[in-house]
């Protein structure tokens, strides 16, 4: 008697793959299909663009019901002493991973509310569900008289679940919007915490993700530092069996510090931190924040780019060892959290004017992610607009965040329009909503390189590393099909096909091009 059916072998094979893939790719939405066939439900081609997470998705519900279902059928087998290869015993494995993960589902939910009403909140007290868990991971996975090929102990298994969980909320928190440039932001995200390989995390990476710094860039206003805290909130905690509690190490473990509002000396001060007497105004012993930085916390650096090359020297010790010394001390110091920074500067242009370190620089690009422009969210997807506003709206007033949004989208409808460039990304948004909720009026601010014609707009967008490249292509495919008149001569020229040229033409570049004002020479 076989262990699976064909048909069961189908269904668990893609629900194993499913297990462990990046839930915000495509693929995730394959194997769904792949593993239910007929009963697979398409309410959506991308369940990523959502704009939060939904608590009930019909395919997760279908695929929990019917994983458990042959969870019980297997197992039965399995006792019955029904021969097994070590694939087959693997299958079955992440079968029951998959089935424990949604039975405790919503217990997950409530041990992190407080954390998600407030990410500074540590998970406190014992989980009170422990017992049943660890009863329903020996019934699954401990078999008579079988071992399985990999030992996994069920704390650690349990502190999976728990991170899983969290990252889950955090991204659909944090990082919001229904475009396809803000799914594949969310990707990048479940990327820098679980690595693309799911099971190599499981095993060992878990243990090192701390020590890889992550490096975040894009435009000014992108919403760099909320992918930072995606990421930092998102970290594996251990559980204690013993205690039946999470490590409470997680309590204020993200910290912010704003390299461009501050001086060289202050920097290095909060930092590093200081020795009493070492520089005027030094008047005791103080930490910095690399070493307040708990185990399980994040530092994040924003605007690295400005940092001063005496301090890339310093902090690339701490990169490389992990060490650092006080100022006006001696003393090794050791941080043991993460570093994350974020700059909105073209770093390979500062390296080249030797205005940041090479070295620094190749010991932070471990891990790297790249925020969307707004204007790249609303070309893909103009409708996201509303969600945006109404993200920025339930931070301002949230019982009447909806009609809120619905003011404030009518006022840019009607005063800005659709081909409105928001240069101030998502933090000029906030402004706009701001200003309409208190005064109904916003006026955008006129910028050098709005008063500038489009072919000096596009240089300095260049120069000044502002631009995407999705942004950089639209916009030189618009200059050089205004000169030639023919998309065929303009892929000819740029070396893409034609379709691409048209799908990339920016109609009211075009028009300010072709005016008597633009110039196409």
């Amino acid at each position: 008697m076989p262990v699976f059916s064909e048909g069961e072998h189908r269904f668990v094979d893609a629900l194993s793959r499913l297990a462990y893939a990046n839930p915000f790719l495509p693929e995730r939405i394959t194997l769904e299909r792949e593993a239910l066939g007929r009963d697979f439900d398409d309410p959506s081609p991308v369940w990523s663009q959502q704009v939060g997470l939904a608590d009930d998705r019909p395919n997760v519900r279908k695929l929990a019901s019917r994983a458990e279902q042959l969870a019980k059928k297997i197992r039965k087998k399995l006792c019955g002493k029904v021969p097994a290869t070590d694939s087959e015993l693997a299958l079955y494995q992440d079968l029951c991973y998959y089935v424990l993960y949604y039975c405790y589902w919503p217990k997950l939910t409530t041990t992190i509310e407080p954390a998600l009403r407030d990410p500074t909140t540590s998970p406190s007290g014992k989980v009170k569900w422990w017992k049943p868990y660890l009863a329903d991971f020996t019934h699954y996975l401990e078999l008579p008289a079988r071992g399985l090929p990999s030992r996994v102990e069920p704390d650690h298994l349990l502190a999976c679940f728990f991170q899983i969980h969290r990252a889950f909320h955090h991204i659909f928190t944090f990082l919001v919007g229904g475009s396809m440039p803000a799914a594949r932001l969310r990707a990048a995200v479940w990327q820098s915490i679980f690595t693309h390989d799911m099971r190599r995390y499981r095993r060992t990476l878990y243990r090192r993700m701390g020590s890889i710094t992550t490096l975040v860039t894009g435009p000014s206003g992108t919403g760099k530092e909320l992918v930072a805290r995606a990421v930092g909130m998102s970290r594996y905690i251990p559980f204690d069996a013993k205690t039946q509690t999470f490590s409470d190490g997680f309590r204020g473990a993200f910290h912010t510090l704003n390299l461009s509002a501050l001086s060289p000396t202050l920097i290095e001060s909060d930092l590093f931190g200081h020795r009493r007497g070492a520089y005027t105004g030094a008047l005791e012993d103080r930490a910095g924040w690399l070493e307040k930085c708990q185990p399980l916390g994040t530092m994040f650096l924003d605007e690295i780019g400005e940092l001063d090359a005496a301090i890339q020297v310093k902090l690339l010790r701490v990169l490389q060892n992990r060490t650092f010394q006080r100022i006006g001390e001696s003393e090794d110091r050791h941080f043991h959290g993460k570093l994350i920074v974020a700059t909105n500067r073209d770093l390979a242009g500062e390296m080249r004017a030797g205005r940041f370190r090479e070295d620094f620089y190749y010991r932070l690009c471990s891990d790297m992610i790249t925020t969307p422009s707004l204007r790249e969210q609303l070309a893909d997807e103009y409708g996201n607009l509303r969600n945006l506003i109404l993200f920025i709206a339930r931070r301002e007033i949230d019982d009447e965040a909806e009609a809120l949004a619905d003011e404030v989208l009518h006022w840019i409808d009607k005063n800005l329009g659709c081909d409105y460039a928001w240069n101030g990304n998502i933090r000029e948004l906030e402004q706009c909503v701001r200003n309409v909720m208190i005064r109904q009026d916003y006026r955008p601010p006129v910028t050098h390189s709005e008063e500038a014609g489009p072919r000096e707009r596009l240089v300095t967008g260049m120069t000044g590393a502002t631009l995407t490249a999705e942004e950089l292509l639209r916009q030189y495919c618009t200059l050089v099909y205004a000169k030639l008149e023919s998309y065929e001569a303009t892929a000819g020229q740029l070396g893409l096909d034609r379709r691409t040229v048209k799908s990339k033409i920016d109609r009211k570049l075009l028009a300010e091009l072709k005016s008597p004002d633009g110039g196409t020479d």
